[in-house]
C-alpha cells in the first residue's frame, strides 16, 4: 500500500488539522501606495496618460478595494500623475467608500445614465481630455465598447489600448509580503493533500473527497475553503480537468487531486498523483518520468532566460522518452506552467511562445503532465519563485510513487 494513503477517516483528519493563518500579515496600505507609484512610472514609460482598473484583482492589487466584476461598471481611474478616482453606480458609493483602502473621489452614475460618459468626464477633470488610456485587460467587451461609443460625436480624443504593460508590469514580480502570503497558502494546501490521501478507501466518490478537501481548507485557515478542487480516479486521471461522470475509487487506481485555496486573496494550486494500493511497474515508470520532467523544467529556470525555456526543457525531456512530439498524447498536451498570485493563472506563462525574461520575484506552477488516454495520467504540480540565486520551491516536489508525501524520506 502506498505510504500515507488510506487508513483514516474524515472526522479523524479534520480533528488533526489546525489553523495555520497566524503570523502572516495582509498587504499593508504603504505597499498599495508603492504599487500606485510604480504604476505611474510604468505609465510614463509606456506613454499612457491614464489607466482604468476594473473590478476584480487589478482593482484590488492597486487600491485595496475588493469588488467583483458584474454587468455594472465599477472600477478606478489612475492618471499618470498619480491622481486616483473611482467610478461606480450611485447607490454603491457608500459601500465603495467602506471598502476602498486608498483615498479618491467616488463618482456615481444613476441607473439610467451612461457610466461611459461619466468616465470621459472624470478623465477631463484629471486633465486628460485627450491621449492614450490603458484599459484593464480583464475588463469585458461591453466596457471597452461602451467607452469607445461614448466618444462618438464628442470632443474627447482618447485612444484606448491595453493596460497590460502596467498591470502585468507591476504584478509579475512579487514582493516579500506577497511571497509570504503565497507560501502560507501553499503550506495550507499541502497539509490538506496529506489528509485527503489518508481518507481514501474502496468505493469512495470524488464528491466525498472534494467535500472533505473544502472543509479541510477551512480547518487550516482558508475562510472560503477550497478555491477549486479536481479529484480523479483511474483512467479519468488522463484528462487534465476531469470528466463529466467521474468514477468511484477502486484498488489499484491512479489518484489525481488538484486543489488550492486563497489566503488574503493569494492562491495555492498543488497537484498530487499516486496509486491507491500497490503501484505496477508501468505506474512507476511513468510517475518517475513525470517527476524527472518537472525537475528538468525547474533546472532550466535561470534568470534572464525566456519563460518558454522552462517549457522547452520539460517537454524536451518527455519527447526524449518517446512522448509527443509537441502537444500530442501520450504526452504533455498543455503548457508546463503558469504564473500565480491574486489570480490562479496570470502572466507570465511557462509556454514556448512566452519570451518574457525570468526575473526575481516571478512565481510559477511547474506541472508538465503526462496524459495517456485510455490508461491514466500523472500530474505533479508544485510552484517555485525566482530569487537572485535562481528558482526556489514553495513546496518540495512529491518524493516517490511509494511515499508521495515523504513520510519515510
Amino acid at each position: 500500500m502506498t505510504i500515507g494513503v488510506g487508513g483514516s477517516d474524515a472526522q479523524t483528519e479534520l480533528a488533526r488539522l489546525s489553523d495555520m493563518s497566524a503570523g502572516v500579515q495582509a498587504i499593508s496600505k504603504s505597499e498599495f501606495e508603492a504599487r500606485i507609484k510604480k504604476a505611474c512610472s510604468l505609465m510614463n514609460a509606456n506613454d499612457l496618460d491614464a489607466i482604468y482598473l476594473n473590478a476584480g484583482t487589478n482593482l484590488y492589487y492597486f487600491t485595496g478595494t475588493r469588488w467583483g466584476a458584474s454587468e455594472r461598471m465599477v472600477g478606478a481611474i489612475l492618471s499618470a500623475k498619480g491622481e486616483l478616482q473611482y467610478i461606480a453606480p450611485y447607490f454603491e458609493i457608500s459601500t465603495i467608500n467602506g471598502y476602498k483602502l486608498l483615498d479618491g473621489k467616488v463618482n456615481g452614475w444613476q441607473e439610467h445614465e451612461s457610466p461611459y460618459q461619466l468616465f470621459n468626464d472624470i478623465l477631463s477633470s484629471m486633465g486628460v481630455s485627450a491621449g492614450r488610456v490603458g484599459l484593464d485587460e480583464s475588463c469585458s467587451f461591453f466596457i471597452s465598447d461602451g467607452l469607445a461609443q461614448a466618444q462618438v460625436g464628442t470632443q474627447a480624443a482618447h485612444s484606448f489600448v491595453s493596460a497590460k504593460a502596467v498591470t502585468a508590469g507591476c504584478r509579475m514580480c512579487k514582493s516579500g509580503s506577497e511571497l509570504a502570503l503565497l507560501q502560507r497558502a501553499k503550506d495550507m494546501t499541502l497539509e490538506v493533500h496529506k489528509s485527503a490521501a489518508k481518507i481514501l478507501r474502496d468505493g469512495i466518490s470524488t464528491e466525498e473527497v472534494s467535500a472533505f478537501i473544502h472543509q479541510a481548507h477551512i480547518a487550516v485557515g482558508a475562510p472560503k475553503g477550497s478555491y477549486f478542487c479536481i479529484v480523479l480516479f483511474g483512467e479519468d486521471t488522463a484528462y487534465p480537468h476531469g470528466v463529466s461522470n467521474p468514477k468511484n475509487l477502486d484498488a489499484g487506481d491512479m489518484v489525481l487531486i488538484d486543489t488550492g485555496c486563497q489566503f488574503h486573496g493569494y492562491n495555492s494550486d498543488i497537484t498530487r498523483t499516486y496509486v491507491f494500493g500497490e503501484p505496477t511497474d508501468r505506474d512507476r515508470q511513468v510517475w518517475d518520468q513525470e517527476k524527472a520532467s518537472q525537475a528538468a523544467g525547474f533546472k532550466a529556470a535561470k534568470l534572464g532566460n525566456a519563460c518558454g525555456s522552462v517549457d522547452d526543457a520539460a517537454r524536451g525531456y518527455l519527447v526524449e522518452q518517446g512522448y509527443g512530439p509537441g502537444y500530442a498524447t501520450p504526452g504533455l498536451p498543455h503548457r508546463t506552467g503558469h504564473g500565480i498570485g491574486l489570480d490562479i493563472h496570470e502572466w507570465p506563462y511557462l509556454v514556448s511562445s512566452d519570451t518574457t525574461p525570468l526575473e526575481v520575484g516571478m512565481c510559477f506552477s511547474n506541472e508538465p503532465m503526462i496524459c495517456i488516454p485510455g490508461e491514466f495520467g500523472i500530474r505533479l504540480e508544485d510552484h517555485f519563485y525566482m530569487t537572485e540565486q535562481g528558482p526556489r520551491w514553495f513546496t518540495e516536489p512529491s518524493h516517490s510513487i511509494d511515499d508521495p508525501f515523504g513520510y519515510k524520506a
